[in-house]
């Protein structure tokens, strides 16, 4: 176990008592304050993950306030569901969070399991949100390491390995800072140093707090932590998509993608068979229903393993397409689930204001 100074811990909690960000799912920072709301820390920790705060705001606003507790969601229609969550991506996050609420209800009466071991369970949830509603909302003093604290501490103590390996390392040096009184805050301190000062590109050491003990701007290298191995480049995958317009009223047509696989459940308009693996047809040639599709451009989204560039295409179609599928008003599109990369096709296909948000 590595050696804490306890003086980063507590001026960590000091800073962290003055400076800390107020976000919609905190509860004030100290030792008196009382606990937060687990449904609430688990919903932001969920929406943050690989996700910034500033998008997350209105998309916890929104949930909370149309599913205030855990039952409301678990009881909710999986299709209202991903609707209020199209936009903010990683669409697996949300299906795994309406079959957490599920389990809480059906399993655990309702209310979270209170520590990180019991909470690791639950559908969709991982060491990092299970450590991190343990701590917050539960008291737990176990280590919470995201992003922002693998930065920090690799800076703080100039951990040399390379991630993913260092990652054990960084746990152990958090472990021995996290006090025993106040895990949750010293949690939070500890991610919003990294949000805020200790930054990827340009930390702001002449205002950190934990400047002095800090080995890695001792030694003028802080840039360079933590270390990283080379990326490989994504590979470019490419499909189409086809949108299809009702002449009396610009109506498009719809569809479900499968529950499995990239954003499952989400709605888009028919799409060739492209994947993480392989790419679609580009062409006409497998659109849903004979009309005279016109190529109208295309768009580039880019996911985790891959980009993809899809080529649009438009045309009027007046009868149903086969298979199911709805027909979506142009008064209804933004209320529909359509994640990111749909929301890019249907806009180049029919510009609205109503999706310049998505």
């Amino acid at each position: 176990m590595p050696h804490a100074d306890p003086s980063i811990t507590v001026t960590l909690l000091d800073w962290y008592g003055r400076h800390g960000r107020a976000l919609p799912w905190r509860m004030p920072p100290g030792a008196d304050a009382p606990p937060p709301d687990p449904y609430r820390v688990w919903l932001s920790e969920i929406m943050l993950q690989q996700t910034t705060v500033a998008a997350v705001k209105p998309y916890y606003e929104r949930f909370v306030n149309a599913w205030p507790t855990v039952a409301d969601l678990a009881a909710a229609e999986p299709a209202a569901v991903m609707s209020a969550w199209a936009g903010l991506g990683y669409y697996a996050r949300a299906r795994n969070m309406l079959a957490c609420a599920k389990a809480v209800v059906g399993e655990h009466g309702g209310r979270f399991p209170p520590n990180a071991a019991m909470l690791r369970e639950l559908p969709g949830i991982g060491d990092y949100t299970s450590a991190a509603v343990a701590a917050i909302a539960f008291g737990e003093a176990v280590a919470v390491v995201d992003g922002n604290v693998e930065r920090v501490v690799t800076r703080l103590f100039a951990i040399e390995a390379p991630l993913p390996g260092a990652r054990a390392s960084i746990r152990r040096h958090v472990v021995a800072l996290v006090p025993p009184d106040r895990p949750g805050d010293f949690a939070q301190a500890t991610m919003d140093l990294g949000a805020t000062i200790c930054t990827p590109k340009s930390p702001a050491c002449v205002i950190c707090p934990v400047a002095a003990p800090c080995a890695a701007r001792a030694e003028g290298r802080q840039t360079l932590f933590p270390v990283k191995p080379q990326r490989a480049r994504k590979p470019l995958r490419r499909g189409a998509a086809f949108v299809a317009l009702r002449p009396h009223d610009g109506a498009i047509w719809l569809r479900r993608r499968p529950e499995g696989g990239l954003l499952g459940g989400m709605s888009e308009p028919p799409t060739t068979g492209w994947s993480a693996r392989a790419d679609g047809a580009v062409d006409a040639s497998e659109a849903p229903v004979a009309a005279a599709w016109a190529s109208i451009g295309s768009v580039s989204h880019g996911f985790t393993h891959f980009d993809l560039e899809l080529t649009v295409w438009r045309a009027e179609v007046a009868a149903d397409p086969p298979g199911e599928g709805w027909w979506s008003p142009p008064a209804a599109l933004a209320h529909e689930a359509l994640p990111t990369l749909m929301r890019k096709v249907v806009r180049l296909a029919r510009p609205e204001p109503a999706l310049a948000s998505g």
